[in-house]
């Protein structure tokens, strides 16, 4: 096979200007990891709830979004997401007033060290663990709403 002069010049101007694209699309498949902190327990009512309504809550949200929630000390639960090769670990903590959702590991997440333009504590994981925190959170909320009911 000949290749004209043209040709590999045409290939290499080609190949200069894909570079950048695949870069920044690249850099798309990661954002800093949202924690949930001290999200306030609301009720309808705004009655503060014992803490076993509290922790019957947070786990039926998370099992509805298919996340196994272990109890590991009152005001203290493991919830751990698995979908496909991909794997979520949280510390959810809770008292009567508010919860928590920290990251605590994960696998198959693109989990990286501290973000250098960020600032040296912003660490960054795949863009859908974000939005499983989300879900999480907002499901969080809905069943402590429903107690009230």
């Amino acid at each position: 096979m000949n290749i004209s002069l043209i040709q590999l010049l045409r290939l290499m101007a080609l190949t200069l200007l894909l570079i950048p694209t695949l870069l920044v699309t690249a850099s798309c498949v990661t954002d800093p990891i949202l924690n949930i902190k001290d999200a306030p327990v609301k009720t309808l009512s705004n009655k503060e709830l014992p803490l076993d309504q509290i922790t019957r809550a947070i786990v039926l949200a998370g099992m509805g979004l298919k996340w196994q929630m272990d109890l590991v000390t009152p005001g203290h639960i493991v919830g751990t997401l698995n979908i496909r090769s991909h794997q979520a670990v949280v510390d959810v903590t809770y008292n009567p007033s508010a919860y928590s959702i920290q990251y605590k590991r994960s696998k198959g997440l693109l989990y990286g060290e501290p973000s250098q333009m960020d600032g040296p504590e912003t660490r960054e994981i795949h863009k859908n663990y974000n939005g499983w925190i989300e879900n999480l959170d907002n499901a969080i909320r809905t069943q402590l709403i429903a107690v009230d009911r």
